[in-house]
Parts: structure tokens; C-alpha cells; sequence
């Protein structure tokens, strides 16, 4: 991935943005125009969703937003917190079977922060499903675990039944796995793969009102963990999967801390990697980045501190100018604002990463 020119920067006198417009979500609109589903965050860490369409220069490149209010205000008590709240970055996905858009998205809740989703027909009226359940798998429970970060598929898909579903990929912060815990650890730590895992998760997909779906996530597969040094404290979902010739792209965040050996100064920084699944069972990896796609570089920001942070979370396939391979990414840089890369589809893959590590780094959980 190449980062592009367009930067986008809290609007100045604007409260809803002064601690940052970050982590976006991003889709085409039914009128075509790409949107972007921002998280804008005020004083006190408190987050609203705004809405915004993306401006195209003579080329086809981004180069601006419009700002067009907010999608949503945190409102439901699972949004609010006696300090506050928020909703926070948000993924948007056409989800075909259910002729609406999905966003999923982290609310801040006394509980601490779980998956939300809400559903629109036309991305600026948004009616919210509640909070994401998940029933135990083989001894694990998901319900009242941290979880953030989810995306949507927009297809069906088979689940490991080879029944098609409608599925979601997130990562749950099963306690002692956040990258502030495990950078406290040895370098050479087990890894528990179980709870260091991305997941899919998959619920029935039938015909009917798409308020009663999407809700309660009923089987569950383990689709990989940190293997990379670039990843070795966490890996999260990103932006939500794109078919692509060569099947399901997805596009993930690593964490790792840069400090150097035996450092009491730690440095936690924030990567993107690419993964693809199979198209036809995407709990199958086909493909997985060895080194970051995308790293922070040496942009200083406006708040004239060092970005360690490139936190994928929307992606355009630009259809709009026929070039399908060609992805745009937008992401949060630093904490503050919003960046954009270019990703080109190669016309073959190479072999390239494993989904768990080695055997002698893997604990054995015992449930």
C-alpha cells in the first residue's frame, strides 16, 4: 500500500472534533458517491459517528469531504457511561441478503466496550439492532467479553457446516490479551490461541426482517492469531472483506511494541497487514502478509507528535473509474485524523504467512 495526498484534519471551532476525526468507515452510497462514517471525538473522550461524502478531483483521486452532520449520538444505555460514552469506529457494509447497510460499531458502555450494529437503505437514517450476542464455543464465552472492531461480509457465506450465513469477523480482549498486558510479557510468550484470535461468526441467513438478524452469532470459527513481529502483542480486524479475483481481502491491524530489549520505555505502534480467505469457505487463509502493508511513517501530524498508529477500517474498490483492483483504504492515523492508501491487486499471489505460529510458541488452553 502507497499512502495518498488527502490528510483530514479536525475542522477547527468545531467541538464535536477537538480531540480528532479518525477511524472511518466507508461505502458507496445508492447514489454512487463514496461516504465516509467517521468517529469525531470531543471533550472527554466523548464519540459521535458523523457522515461525510468524499470529493474526487479531475482524476479520480480523493481530495476533500463534505461534511453532512451525524449518523449516530450515543443515546442507548449501552452507549453511555457515567463519564460519558460513545460509538466509535464504525464499518459499513452492503450486506446483499439483507438489501441494507449493516454498521457495526464499538459502544462504549458502562460494561466497557462492546459490538453494536445498526441498519440503514440509504446511509443517512440509521435505526440500531442493539448489541451483538454470541452463544459459547466448545467452553468459550463471548458474552460479556471486550470486544471492538467488528466487520460484515456482504455476501453470505458457507460456515464450517458448508451452510451459507451471514457472518461477521471480530476480535474478542479476552483479559490479558490487550497490547498494554501482553507488552509486559516475555518477547518468547505462549501464544493462546483461542483468545488471541481473530474470529468469524456466523448466523442464519433467511428472509426475514433484518432487525431480527445479525443479532445473536450462534457458531463460531477461529480464523488466526499474531504471528509476525509486527503483530506479536495483538491482531484485530480492519476494514470489511472485498471480493477480489483471488478471493475474500481483508485488511487487519497488528500491534507491536518497538522499544528496544529490556526497555522500561515502551512504544506501542499500530500496523496494517493483508489476508485472504477463500471465496467459497473464508475460514480458509489463502494468503497473509509476512511484513506490514502499511506502517506508520514519519508524518508528524497536527498535533506535532509521531504517528504510531495505522488503524484500517473503510476501503472503496473503485469500480467507479473500472478499475476493481485498485483499493482505496482509509484509516486513522495517530489518533487524530485520517489518512488514505492505495492498495493494487497483483495478478497472482504469492505463498506468504501461516494463521497460527509455531507449535512451540502455542499454549494449550484448558477450558
Amino acid at each position: 500500500m502507497r499512502p495518498l495526498d488527502l490528510v483530514i484534519s479536525p475542522e477547527p471551532g468545531n467541538p464535536n472534533e477537538v480531540g480528532g476525526i479518525l477511524n472511518p468507515a466507508a461505502t458507496r452510497g445508492p447514489d454512487g458517491h463514496l461516504y465516509l462514517f467517521p468517529r469525531l471525538v470531543a471533550e472527554g473522550n466523548y464519540s459521535r459517528i458523523g457522515i461525510a461524502r468524499v470529493q474526487f478531483d479531475a482524476r479520480g483521486e480523493p481530495c476533500g469531504i463534505d461534511r453532512l452532520g451525524i449518523a449516530l449520538e450515543p443515546e442507548m444505555p449501552y452507549e453511555l457511561r457515567p463519564d460519558g460514552g460513545g460509538c466509535e469506529d464504525p464499518r459499513v457494509t452492503f450486506v446483499e441478503p439483507l438489501k441494507h447497510y449493516v454498521m457495526t460499531y464499538t459502544a462504549f458502555s458502562p460494561d466497557g466496550p462492546r459490538i453494536a450494529l445498526a441498519i440503514s437503505k440509504d446511509l443517512m437514517e440509521w435505526e440500531r439492532l442493539g448489541l451483538a450476542t454470541f452463544e459459547p464455543y466448545e467452553g468459550i464465552h463471548f458474552d460479556g467479553v471486550d470486544n471492538k472492531d467488528a466487520a460484515t461480509f456482504p455476501l453470505a457465506v458457507r460456515n464450517p457446516s458448508d451452510h451459507y450465513e451471514l457472518a461477521i469477523l471480530h476480535r474478542p480482549l479476552f483479559p490479558g490479551t490487550r497490547p498494554e498486558e501482553t507488552m509486559l510479557m516475555d518477547e518468547d510468550r505462549d501464544i493462546d490461541l483461542h483468545r488471541e484470535s481473530i474470529w468469524i461468526s456466523y448466523t442464519p441467513a433467511g428472509p426475514n426482517d433484518p432487525k431480527y438478524q445479525l443479532k445473536q452469532f450462534t457458531s463460531h470459527h477461529r480464523l488466526a492469531s499474531p504471528v509476525s513481529d509486527w503483530e506479536s502483542l495483538k491482531i484485530g480486524s480492519g476494514a470489511p472483506p472485498v471480493l477480489t479475483k483471488h478471493g475474500w481481502l481483508f485488511i487487519y491491524h497488528g500491534v507491536t511494541d518497538l522499544a528496544p530489549p529490556n526497555s522500561d520505555v515502551h512504544h506501542i505502534s499500530y500496523s496494517a497487514g493483508v489476508m485472504i480467505l477463500s471465496k467459497d469457505h473464508p475460514q480458509e487463509l489463502l494468503y497473509r502478509s509476512t511484513h506490514p502493508a502499511l506502517a506508520p511513517g514519519p508524518y508528524a501530524g497536527s498535533r506535532g507528535t509521531p504517528s504510531n498508529v495505522v488503524f484500517p477500517t473503510g476501503v472503496d474498490r473503485r469500480d467507479d473509474i473500472g478499475e476493481p483492483d485498485r483499493l482505496d483504504v482509509y484509516y486513522g492515523i495517530n489518533d487524530y485524523e485520517i489518512a488514505v492508501a492505495r492498495l493494487d491487486i497483483p495478478p497472482t499471489l504469492p505463498h506468504a504467512g501461516e494463521a497460527d505460529p509455531t507449535e512451540s510458541q502455542i499454549r494449550k488452553t484448558t477450558l
